[in-house]
């Protein structure tokens, strides 16, 4: 997802799987060699395209089956944790604690928490693009944080928003400000950051299922 509207190429047809404030730095974090910023099909952008809904997918995939394989290896653990890394972000550690809280307030059958072996990770930098989730293609994911976009809109809402397409929700820009998913389709001045009851129970019936789903694939 985009929150800044900016034109950008046309993605190719077959979607591949990798899918602040105050003043910028100079200096801006790469996403990483793994991050190929080029490549359309591997944002969720704001512009609505049509890769969003698979790109959105590859993305909650990539990160269950990542949490699916630690739970495996440690089957005794009974809640399913999703883990992130944001030392890449640093100008953005209160947004992302802050969107930590309101998800793990928010939904039951998952929960998100910093630290070592990361699911997905935050990285923060200047891109014509905006903020976006996409794959690295290696069973991991990550967002981005563009840093005028979050100087232009609420950022702890563009945080929220995006750490909810890894937890597998798609954008919905027609939506109201009340709908986290909508994303800047209601403006600059919508500073709403929680999910509403529709999008906290489409997370809650994802991670009960898809993990099921993916338990039932590897038995």
């Amino acid at each position: 997802m985009r929150l800044l509207s900016t034109a950008i190429a046309s993605a190719a047809a077959g979607l591949v799987l990798v899918a602040a404030l105050g003043t910028a730095p100079v200096v801006s974090a790469a996403p990483g060699p793994a991050a190929p910023l080029s490549s359309a099909a591997t944002i969720a952008a704001y512009n609505g395209s049509g890769e969003n809904a698979e790109a959105n997918r590859a993305f909650l995939d990539a990160v269950m089956k990542s949490v699916a394989e630690k739970r495996a290896a440690n089957p005794g653990a009974q809640a399913v944790t999703v883990t992130y890394n944001a030392s890449s972000a640093p100008s953005f550690r209160s947004q992302i604690a802050s969107s930590t809280r309101i998800w793990n307030s928010s939904v039951s059958n998952v929960r998100l928490q910093e630290g070592s072996n990361a699911d997905f990770r935050y990285y923060e930098g200047n891109d014509s693009r905006g903020s976006y989730a996409s794959t690295d293609g290696h069973g991991r994911g990550y967002i981005f944080l563009d840093y005028r976009q979050n100087q232009q809109y609420n950022s702890t809402r563009v945080t929220t928003h995006e750490t909810g397409h890894v937890l597998g929700l798609p954008d919905h820009y027609s939506g109201p400000c009340s709908e986290l998913m909508s994303g800047g389709g209601p403006g600059p001045s919508c500073t709403n950051a929680i999910p509403d009851a529709n999008e906290r129970a489409r997370v809650n019936t994802l991670w009960r299922n898809g993990l099921a789903a993916l338990a039932r694939s590897a038995s």
